[in-house]
């Protein structure tokens, strides 16, 4: 007997994912656990008789010989697999890079968008017959996980799966009505309960709200809420702790919009799942401290930093510089001979200014001096950056703040320097000129 598997509180990119492999493993039993996403659950309701599962209550295990697994690498997701079971083969099909639990025989494991593309581009390659409600449960499946193609882990990939999958007859309408999360009177007063105790903390050099919320009873579209949550308050992140005394559990729903606070690394730490910018851990304990809680995920959110690249990775260094007491025209020689359009201003190891290149149409100007010094021009207002934050942070200040470059600084001294083309060469793959 051959099954196929995935994690609890099954979305649809696991659900797409099990009925996916079904077509590559024929006669595999796709199994489903019994907690699942609700619009995962609707659906399932409509479509009983185009897509049969069997419960994982209903599995004899013992009979099971070779065990697939899909869209997970973790033991502790599995609902009801026994991992004490000696399977003569377990196959692994998963788009989570983190360090798995799961040692499987053959594995398939690629960095993309959805793990529902990987079977997508097998079944393309295969020539794989499928039919049109097929085709919109595997587009359910990467556009839930991609957020509709725009979350960063989005790859070329994922986007030929789609076009493939859309080829097929995929039914976008009937995707979008079921991927549609719910906001009702219920989720509304989440919403102002959390925007009424909101909170907001800098986390390494970001803007991060932990917000404790009790709840009672099962309330769907909780992620939807901590996304209204996050982009109301402007954050970069935001974690919803739902707590439900009756049923002595806290539910935690994390969204980011920036690669530095991984909230999938945060939630695998706490027994769940996700990817950077999405994720959530269902926790069978009640904090009857909240503040116990929120100070234990600020201290998991804390240590996720380094899991993108930072300042130190792509700034320049040594740095150009002059001092106070240089010459206008020595400084515009050091620019065109160095290629760059803005120096450091130092005194010491201090950085104590910045001259650029729109200062020198300040001095040409300028009749009093035939050659000042550059102290008269320059910008003493520096706006200076740490190396060990994150690239999107310094493009955000330097297009908040209109400017080209900031200094890296650390333990007070000038260690190198990043500009605006460093940040867009990085974002977007570019050569050096």
């Amino acid at each position: 007997m051959e099954v196929i598997v995935t994690h609890k509180n099954t979305d649809f990119d696991a659900l797409a994912s099990v009925f996916a492999a079904s077509l590559l493993y024929p006669g595999a039993v796709p199994v489903l656990p019994a907690s699942q996403n609700p619009n995962v659950r609707q659906f399932l309701s409509l479509h009983k008789d185009l897509f049969p599962w069997s419960p994982v209550k209903d599995i004899d295990w013992d009979q099971v010989k070779r065990l697939i697994v899909v869209d997970t690498n973790d033991w502790k997701r599995l609902e009801g697999v026994p991992k004490d079971l000696s399977f003569q083969e377990i196959h692994l099909w998963d788009h989570h890079l983190n360090p798995a639990t799961i040692e499987a025989r053959w594995e398939h494991c690629v960095a993309v968008g959805a793990a529902t593309t990987l079977f997508v581009r097998r079944m393309e390659e295969e020539n794989t017959r499928i039919s049109p409600i097929q085709a919109t449960l595997f587009l359910a499946g990467i556009y839930e996980d991609t957020g509709s193609l725009s979350f960063p882990s989005t790859t070329s990939l994922d986007a030929l799966a789609v076009a493939f999958l859309l080829k097929r007859k995929g039914d976008l309408e009937v995707l979008n009505r079921f991927l549609r999360p719910a906001y009702g009177p219920k989720q509304k007063d989440v919403l102002f309960q959390m925007l009424q105790n909101a909170q907001r903390t800098k986390v390494n050099g970001y803007t991060v709200s932990v917000n404790t919320c009790p709840v009672s009873g099962h309330t769907s579209g909780l992620a939807l809420v901590v996304e209204m949550y996050r982009d109301i308050l402007n954050l970069d992140a935001a974690f919803g702790v739902f707590m439900d005394e009756g049923r002595r559990s806290t539910m935690i729903i994390g969204r980011s919009s920036l690669d530095d606070i991984d909230v999938g690394s945060i939630m695998r730490a706490l027994g769940g799942g996700g990817h950077p910018a999405a994720g959530s851990a269902l926790l069978k304990e009640y904090p009857e401290d909240p503040e116990i809680m929120r100070n234990r995920l600020l201290d998991h959110i804390k240590g996720s930093r380094g899991a993108a690249a930072q300042i130190a990775d792509i700034m320049s260094f040594p740095v150009n510089a002059v001092s106070p007491e240089t010459t206008m025209t020595e400084a515009a020689h050091i620019l065109r001979k160095k290629g760059c359009t803005g120096l450091p201003v130092v005194e010491g190891d201090r950085v104590v200014g910045i001259i650029s290149r729109r200062d020198f149409r300040k001095f040409r100007g300028d009749p009093r001096k035939k050659d000042p010094p550059v102290k008269a021009f320059m910008s003493s207002n520096v706006t200076a950056i740490e190396p060990g934050l994150g690239i999107l942070q310094a493009a955000r200040i330097m297009a908040r703040k209109d400017i080209g470059r900031l200094p890296v600084i650390e333990n007070g001294k000038l260690i190198g320097i990043v500009t605006r083309s460093d940040t867009m060469r990085y974002y977007y793959d570019l050569l050096p000129d």
